[in-house]
């Protein structure tokens, strides 16, 4: 099998002891995750990777070369959908269809009124929003 050509990654980035970095590496030495660039920078006697961690607030500009953008964009993509999907899971903000639908009902849900107590309102709470001892809006 023959190697692809993947590009070359050039990253400048302020570094807390060098100051302004300009590193270049392999496109697929240098990853985007968790809010910070990850470049490898080689391995341990043990044989695992090294990856100095550089915070997306440091980073001036990251250049690319690539032989096809289509595969950048794709990746790009896949990342916003990734996003999307377990969004989706955190925030069900379709709560009602999807409870709907897991009963087997196809509308929307029945809207449920939820009492307030008055005696939670104090009389600073009253005066603030203009309504008077009774509930009533003053004029």
């Amino acid at each position: 099998m023959e190697d692809v050509e993947l590009g070359q990654a050039t990253i400048v980035y302020e570094d807390p002891e060098e100051g302004r970095t300009e590193l270049t590496v392999p496109n697929e030495k240098l990853v985007y995750a968790r809010d910070h660039w990850m470049v490898r920078s080689g391995t341990d006697e043990a044989g695992n990777d090294l990856l100095r961690q550089i915070p997306r607030d440091r980073v001036h500009r990251v250049d690319r070369t690539v032989e096809q953008f289509e595969d950048e964009v794709g990746t790009v993509k896949r990342r916003v959908e990734s996003l999307a999907t377990d969004l989706r899971r955190k925030l069900p903000v379709d709560l009602g269809e999807r409870r709907g639908r897991e009963r087997g009902r196809t509308g929307p849900e029945t809207p449920v009124t939820i009492p307030i107590d008055e005696e939670e309102h104090s009389a600073a709470d009253r005066e603030d929003t203009g309504d008077g001892e009774d509930g009533k809006r003053k004029e």
